[in-house]
This record gives structure tokens, C-alpha cells and sequence, in this order.
């Protein structure tokens, strides 16, 4: 289980496949010294989380990560299961909170240290 902290940039309509499958993706970015966009799905019934969730709010996302092949390619999934709004923070304050030391020195390594790029 992973968590991750952004403000919601994309909400996208749900998909319903052929087989039955549905999905609704959605966009969060991080508040990240770099911030990043990162997409996530919610599957089957829990496409209604986003429901009650609109863009530019602070959310809290608890995911995993999944994998697969298919002919020879691989694809990894960003699958959301909970989404938890923060509501100690108003949309669209502008302003910063006061600096925190604590904040400056993450207490465990980043997963950035190990990329080549």
C-alpha cells in the first residue's frame, strides 16, 4: 500500500469496456519541490469515489501498484482505493504555511534517488 498527497488537476469520465470492466482515471499533482503529475485508476465499484470530489481540491490517495504483459509490452497501474479529501486546506489558498526543518529532510529516501534521469 502507498499513499500519495495532491491536489486533484483531472477527473476523467468512467469507462465501461465490453467485457463489463469499468475504470475512472483521475489526475492528482504533488506539492513536491518538482511537482508531478500522476494518474490514477479506480475500478468496479470504486469508480463512485471521485463522486463526491472536485478539481483543484487537496486529497490524500491510497493505491497499489500493478503490473502486467501483454504480447511482449509491460504496463504498470496506479490503482486508487481510497481517497480521502483534506479539508484543513481551503481550495485555492494561496498562501504558504510557515517552514517546518522537519519537512526539509525526508525521513526515508526518495524513490527519485535510484532513477538514471
Amino acid at each position: 500500500m502507498f499513499e500519495l498527497k495532491g491536489t486533484i488537476k483531472e477527473i476523467f469520465e468512467e469507462q465501461t469496456f465490453g467485457s463489463g470492466f469499468n475504470k475512472r482515471e483521475f489526475v492528482i499533482t504533488t506539492e513536491d519541490k518538482y511537482p508531478q503529475d500522476i494518474k490514477f485508476e479506480l475500478v468496479k465499484d470504486k469508480t463512485t469515489l471521485l463522486d463526491s470530489h472536485q478539481k483543484g481540491e487537496m486529497v490524500t490517495v491510497s493505491f497499489d501498484v500493478r503490473g502486467r504483459e501483454w504480447k511482449g509490452n509491460y504496463y504498470v497501474n496506479l490503482n486508487a482505493w481510497k481517497l480521502d479529501s483534506d479539508k484543513s486546506a481551503p481550495i485555492g489558498d494561496d498562501e504558504e504555511p510557515p517552514f517546518d526543518p522537519a519537512d526539509a529532510a525526508p525521513s526515508e529516501p526518495s524513490f527519485d534517488e535510484d532513477v538514471p534521469f
